[in-house]
């Protein structure tokens, strides 16, 4: 399979220095199937912890470590570790939270996935961690037409911040995109909702964020996304 050097701009000239050849050393020291049914990989790297997950219909599996600032020098032997007994070629599709979260953790981990999806010619979903609270909550919610309101503390003073709204289908369509808003605009948009609001303010366990992070892509590939990796970023607020 042939590899190529990718030029992204999302951070420093050394950030993609030092990830690029890491990641494409990593794709050609593994064998590649045709084993079948394809899998979907997650990557989760916007907080202290790394989240990895991996699932088809029929298995799944999901990790989680504490990296911390380490996690440049150790991302890619995990991955590596993490995808055995599948192998590259067994993937249908990455998917990557885009943030918000850590500055440095969230551009590694979209650096990381871009270039995997772009060398293995697959698609890339991004899915932010506010749209992964609201997915969480969908079956606690009171059905179609409720709003789900999340929020991320941000700078002081401010959140990170995104309305969403419970589809017949159980599934949720964003009313107000991620954001960030001073609180008290946050609540004024929260005292002008028109209709049952369920607030978020939690946050979730690394493999559990992982597992909606993979269900949530998974709802987009079935319904016909194939987002390409040059249209993913990070969202830093």
């Amino acid at each position: 399979m042939g590899l190529q050097r990718t030029h992204f701009p999302l951070g420093s000239q050394s950030l993609r220095a030092n990830l690029i050849p890491r990641i494409t050393k990593l794709l050609s020291s593994q064998r590649f199937s045709a084993i079948y049914p394809k899998y979907a990989l997650g990557l989760n790297t916007t907080g202290p912890e790394l989240g990895l997950g991996i699932s088809n219909a029929s298995e799944s599996r999901y990790q989680a470590w504490t990296l911390g600032r380490d996690l440049s020098i150790h991302l890619h032997s995990y991955l590596a570790e993490f995808i055995q007994p599948q192998t590259w070629s067994d993937l249908a599709f990455i998917t990557v939270a885009k943030g918000p979260g850590s500055f440095v953790g969230t551009r590694i981990g979209v650096v990381t996935a871009r270039t995997l999806a772009q060398q293995l010619n697959i698609p890339l979903f991004a899915v932010s961690n506010l749209e992964i609270l609201a997915w969480s909550k969908v079956p606690l919610s009171a059905g179609s037409g409720t709003r789900i309101a999340v929020e991320m503390p941000a700078r002081s003073g401010e959140v990170f911040a995104a309305i969403y709204q419970v589809t017949p289908s159980e599934e949720i369509t964003p009313v107000l995109p991620e954001t960030t808003l001073t609180l008290e605009k946050w609540q004024h948009l929260l005292n002008q909702q028109p209709t049952t609001v369920v607030r978020v303010k939690d946050k979730l366990l690394t493999k559990v964020a992982c597992q909606i992070l993979l269900e949530v892509a998974d709802q987009y590939w079935q319904r016909g996304d194939r987002p390409t990796w040059s249209e993913v970023l990070p969202f830093y607020g």
